[in-house]
């Protein structure tokens, strides 16, 4: 399968492998099916900082977001989720396959500390049932992302 985030990587020359994983109902499934564990899969959040404003956030699967936290470290006061129409019209991606590569707009990365140490991670492919593993160091460089703590556990 191809999509724009294979492709992307893939054009970019990251060392990677892509998994085709088919259908799940939650993040357990999914890691399961990986092959990877729950903690190294790497959600791909769109957040909506202002009128057409969005950035990516990246966070482990283990953790979810700590808004205040990320308002924090943005220096702003109001942040929420990209309603899911949004998020397919900004990236391209439907919610469940976002990644922040091949995105259709190019958007600001902040990724959760400490992805870069984790070795291998596995991010969406750009399409349901498809991740691209590769490794969280490379994927945070890559996409010049910023790193800062914005989790907290589930």
């Amino acid at each position: 399968m191809e999509t724009p985030a294979i492709a992307a990587v893939t054009a970019a020359g990251l060392a990677h492998r892509v998994v085709a994983y088919g259908p799940v109902s939650n993040i357990d499934e999914a890691a399961e099916k990986r092959g990877i564990g729950v903690d190294r899969i790497i959600k791909t959040l769109v957040v909506r900082r202002g009128d057409d404003d969005y950035l990516f956030v990246l966070v482990p699967g283990d953790r979810v977001i700590d808004w205040p936290r990320l308002r924090s470290h943005l220096g702003v006061a109001r942040l929420s989720l990209a309603e899911a129409d949004a998020a397919l019209a900004v990236t391209g991606y439907p919610r469940g396959a976002i990644t922040p590569f091949g995105s259709r707009r190019r958007l600001p990365v902040v990724a959760d500390e400490g992805i870069e140490a984790i070795g291998e991670v596995s991010v969406g492919g750009g399409a349901h049932g498809i991740a691209i593993h590769l490794d969280g160091a490379v994927l945070v460089e890559n996409l010049e992302a910023e790193t800062a703590r914005v989790t907290r556990p589930r």
